[in-house]
């Protein structure tokens, strides 16, 4: 495994083989690594076909080197700056509490009683003029 190679680098590389799991990236004539599929995209990739094919030329971060096993892993989705989030709208409004029945008949009934008693007290002072 070629020294010219460091964790957190970003270089370009062509897609040369492309599986369920993963795709595979030539990052010169001598050295491949691969990008698992959850490192593909930003949003949830279910089919990898549907992002890369053979032969595409991708930017890509080296994630890890693992010397003993020959292996390097790599991001495309690193290597690109992360989406812009959409704007997010007003909030919507949450829905009002319901009021048990109960509740309702007896805040009714206190009411009628409350407007009951401040009719009378205004037709007490209305007659006392």
């Amino acid at each position: 495994m070629t020294e010219k190679f460091q964790v957190g680098q970003i270089i370009e590389g062509t897609i040369t083989g492309v599986k369920q799991f993963g795709a595979f990236v030539a990052l010169d004539e001598t050295t491949q690594g691969l990008v698992h599929i959850s490192h593909i995209t930003h949003e949830f990739l279910a089919n990898i076909a549907d992002a890369v094919k053979v032969g595409d030329k991708v930017k890509v971060k080296i994630l890890s080197i693992d010397k003993e096993k020959g292996k390097i892993s790599l991001s495309i989705k690193n290597a690109l700056p992360p989406p812009q989030k959409p704007q997010q709208s007003k909030p919507k409004p949450k829905p009002k509490k319901e009021v048990p029945i109960e509740d309702f008949e007896n805040l009714m009934k206190n009411f009628l009683k409350d407007s009951t008693d401040r009719q009378t007290d205004i037709n007490k002072r209305l007659n006392n003029r």
